[in-house]
């Protein structure tokens, strides 16, 4: 996965301000995106990444990362002084320089305001159900473990945002909250019904939804299909995530 954003201050203000301090937050210790480099700092509570790992995100030509010692943070702050920003979410890079055992995405980030909001039509019912509703748990059941895994959707918290066939949920998305009144947004198609625009439509409702409730509506993605959704809904990609687990012994102790 190869990325290329433009400045998200240029795409997105004042919104990437709200970005940036999300991330921030979720780093546990004090960072700060810079104009043109990734800020390393230790911090074993980061929400970054899984406990013990590393994690980088990346913000148009800047970003911040979390290691869990000092070792390691000597180890990526080498790596991100010899390459650029976007190069620190590329899990090639990262294999030719440190002993990475096992890698969390990357996956990219995408926000939207208010007025780049395109509301997708549909012929479509789609129905406000709650989290609960047994027909979601049908659905993630159908859709394997590996989709619903990708989704999140049975992590929602907010109301589910369903299309119907009979009775059974074909399409259904939804979010759950973030630090930052951040909205994270949660959508899957069972695999019977793709490629109709029904993740479309479920997410478009659950997006307004969000909006009016004066959320940030976030969208994380690594399939090119989730990422073709979010936008025509109007999301801008911004930057990426990864999180690493480098080889015990050799710098972190396995998380």
């Amino acid at each position: 996965m190869i990325f290329e954003w433009q400045d998200p201050g240029m795409t997105l203000d004042p919104l990437i301000g709200r970005v940036h301090a999300l991330w921030q937050a979720l780093a546990g210790a004090p960072v700060e995106f810079g104009r043109s480099a990734v800020s390393v700092i230790v911090s074993p509570r980061s929400k970054l990444c899984p406990p013990s790992w590393c994690g980088v995100v990346v913000l148009g030509g800047a970003g911040i990362g979390t290691v869990p010692t000092a070792e390691v943070a000597v180890q990526l702050r080498k790596v991100a002084a010899a390459v650029p920003p976007a190069a620190l979410v590329q899990t090639d890079v990262l294999r030719a320089e440190l002993p990475v055992a096992e890698v969390l995405g990357p996956t990219t980030l995408a926000y939207l305001s208010g007025s780049d909001f395109r509301p997708m039509p549909t012929d479509r019912t789609v129905t406000c159900v709650p989290a609960a509703h047994p027909g979601l748990l049908a659905l993630l059941t159908a859709a394997g473990q590996e989709d619903a895994g990708e989704s999140g959707l049975d992590e929602i918290s907010s109301p589910a945002f369903v299309i119907l066939d009979g009775v059974e949920v074909v399409a259904a998305a939804g979010y759950r909250p973030w630090p930052g009144r951040t909205a994270h947004l949660s959508v899957l198609t069972g695999p019977e019904h793709r490629s109709r625009g029904l993740g479309k439509a479920v997410a478009s409702a659950a997006v307004a939804h969000a909006l009016d409730a004066g959320l940030m509506p976030q969208w994380r993605a690594r399939p090119e299909s989730s990422r073709r959704v979010a936008h025509a809904l109007g999301f801008q990609e911004v930057g990426a995530q990864l999180s690493i687990r480098l080889h015990d012994g050799e710098g972190v102790s396995g998380g």
